[in-house]
């Protein structure tokens, strides 16, 4: 059995809530290679930047935590020229996290003075120990959901 992986993916709060509510998880506007990297029982938050990607108000807060879901990356249905990989994703009821307040204790944050760095490249893959400090912000027991 592969050992469990903790994640980080940039989504705007908006496309989160449409995530959460349909039980998939999506990156990078629909890119396959880096949910090709999740395993099944993974743990996965979302951190949103803003509300909205578009002129969306400034949020900076951690907005869904779970569990990568069992099965492959799918082609979602097509709206868009492009087309839009998912996977399915089990999440947690969670309170929103505010990441500044976590910033300090957070090891994969190398530079606290510019912190969005690490977010740059749209998804991360982060030590237990930072998944669990935000899961714990989050209302959530990691021993227990992440165990």
């Amino acid at each position: 059995m592969n050992e469990r992986r903790y994640w980080i993916a940039v989504v705007p709060r908006d496309d989160v809530d449409t995530a959460v509510a349909q039980g998939f998880v999506q990156v990078n506007y629909g890119k396959a290679a880096p949910l090709a990297r999740m395993q099944p029982g993974d743990g996965l938050a979302f951190y949103s930047p803003r509300e909205r990607l578009s002129n969306g108000a400034p949020l900076q807060a951690f907005t869904a935590i779970g569990r990568v879901g069992e099965g492959d990356v799918f082609e979602a249905p097509p709206v868009e020229p492009v087309p839009v990989f998912r996977r399915g994703a089990a999440w947690l009821d969670a309170t929103p996290a505010p990441i500044r307040p976590l910033l300090p204790g957070l090891t994969f944050v190398r530079n606290k003075e510019h912190w969005g760095a690490a977010f740059r490249f749209g998804v991360v893959r982060v030590p237990r120990e930072d998944f669990a400090a935000i899961a714990v912000a989050m209302g959530r027991n990691p021993d227990v959901d992440f165990a």
